[in-house]
């Protein structure tokens, strides 16, 4: 399975927009994951190996980024709005947030499993089932953290937050990963 990185519609200036296309590659990897846990117990195949490899790297070096340009920038600026029109959003800020954290540890696991596959050694059985029950929690949890973001938590964003708030958020994505602003 081919894999493009960096692949996106939206760029820093518009937050909410990259961070969906954010969540087009968390899908993306989660899929190779999915399809690698059916078959954990074989030896993986060279192009399998060079697919698990991009996806432990997405979610050991990428995905925290995504999670501190939600965390560190987006929510706490839509905490500072105010209104009850941002209500409903606010009340998921939360437990979106404890999301991440609870599955920082199945993320250790399906990396520390999947390491075993990429090497000779072949993952015990209990493995095999550790890495299938890890990979399916990561999965159903995403596909609805995703569906709460991008139908509840980012429209009210992009609707409400200032251009300049818009701005300062995508300044600090791109710091996030030295890369420089490109504006329109």
């Amino acid at each position: 399975m081919p894999v493009q990185i960096g692949a996106s519609a939206h760029d820093f200036s518009d937050p909410t927009g990259f961070l969906s296309d954010c969540h087009r590659r968390i899908e993306m990897f989660m899929g190779v994951l999915e399809a690698v846990a059916k078959d954990i117990d074989r030896p993986l195949t060279p192009e399998s190996k060079r697919a698990v490899e991009a996806a432990l790297r997405y979610f050991r070096e990428s995905a925290p980024k995504h999670n501190a340009d939600e965390e560190e920038s987006l929510f706490p600026r839509m905490r500072n709005m105010g209104g009850t029109v941002i209500h409903p959003a606010l009340a998921r800020i939360e437990e979106l947030e404890k999301q991440h954290r609870w599955a920082a540890t199945l993320h250790e696991e399906v990396e520390r499993i999947g390491q075993i596959c990429l090497s000779v050694t072949r993952p015990s059985q209990k493995e095999v089932e550790s890495f299938r029950g890890a990979v399916a929690e990561l999965a159903a949890m995403y596909r609805e953290h995703i569906r709460v973001e991008e139908d509840e938590v980012f429209p009210v964003a992009a609707r409400h937050l200032s251009r300049g708030e818009q701005a300062e958020i995508g300044k600090e994505m791109t710091a996030r990963r030295s890369v420089a602003l490109k504006l329109p």
